[in-house]
């Protein structure tokens, strides 16, 4: 048996954590590849840090993409061979002329969660504009939803799987920034990185609305470190790069900011 409460002590996506302690007991018990549902990326960040530790169990996340957002873990015994290729996901594209009725994204995920399923068996929605969308599923759903979905919006469309190498992935926007602070304190590096006040900023992660590293932080004196990421939905992320200290003491602090 893992050791389930010290897995979960102080984890935020608890109900979360305990399926996926449940999924990795039933991999070490039967030698075999269990599959989770897709998790969030505070899900997942949480997940795999919460089970770093353990040499029983090894994990490899995947979503068909390498920038996927949401992703399904493969859990397996750490004497079993396991890589990407074992994480089954499958793509679908949702077709239609949307050229005179334009679908969202919301608009897209609607439709699938319409046809009865959760969330958990959706993982990204690439929209591709006035032809439609494609959707990350998990295996079993395909020929559910290839009958089932059949509108977006007030748009027919035609649901069919497709290769992964069809996915429409697009590169993430990305500026380079420089700051010089004070300090590595949080709403100083993030004010900077999403170019707003800090008092707004400070108010933002007060609120709870920031994330580091995929997990809340609401002290706004948190210190931030080479490598984080910092979130805020709808806003994009800032992920921090080469820190050095200059001679009057302040931090120069290389930032990329993704939108």
């Amino acid at each position: 048996m893992l050791p389930r409460e010290d897995l979960l002590k102080g984890v935020e996506n608890r109900e979360c954590v305990a399926r996926v302690i449940d999924q990795a007991e039933q991999a070490v018990k039967t030698w075999e590849v269990v599959m989770t549902d897709f998790l969030s990326p505070p899900e997942l960040a949480e997940t795999q840090q919460a089970f770093g530790r353990l040499s029983e169990v090894q994990m490899v996340a995947w979503g068909g993409y390498p920038q996927a957002e949401r992703q399904r873990l493969a859990i397996a015994r750490s004497e079993l061979p396991l890589d990407i290729s074992q994480v089954e996901v499958a793509p679908l594209s949702i077709a239609g002329n949307f050229l005179f009725d334009p679908a969202s994204h919301r608009d897209f995920l609607g439709a699938l969660l319409g046809t009865g399923i959760v969330r958990e068996k959706v993982g990204d929605i690439l929209v591709l504009g006035e032809r439609g969308a494609q959707a990350i599923v998990i295996k079993e759903l395909v020929d559910f939803l290839q009958v089932s979905l059949t509108q977006v919006r007030s748009v027919p469309v035609k649901t069919q799987l497709i290769p992964l190498e069809e996915l429409k992935v697009r590169e993430p926007k990305k500026k380079e920034l420089m700051t010089v602070e004070a300090s590595m304190r949080l709403d100083a590096i993030a004010s900077a990185g999403f170019g707003m006040s800090r008092s707004k900023m400070a108010d933002m992660i007060s609120a709870g609305d920031v994330r580091v590293n995929w997990k809340e932080t609401t002290s706004t004196s948190y210190t931030v470190k080479p490598g984080d990421l910092i979130a805020i939905r709808g806003k994009g992320r800032v992920e921090v790069g080469e820190v050095m200290v200059t001679k009057k003491d302040r931090y120069r602090v290389q930032l990329t900011r993704f939108v």
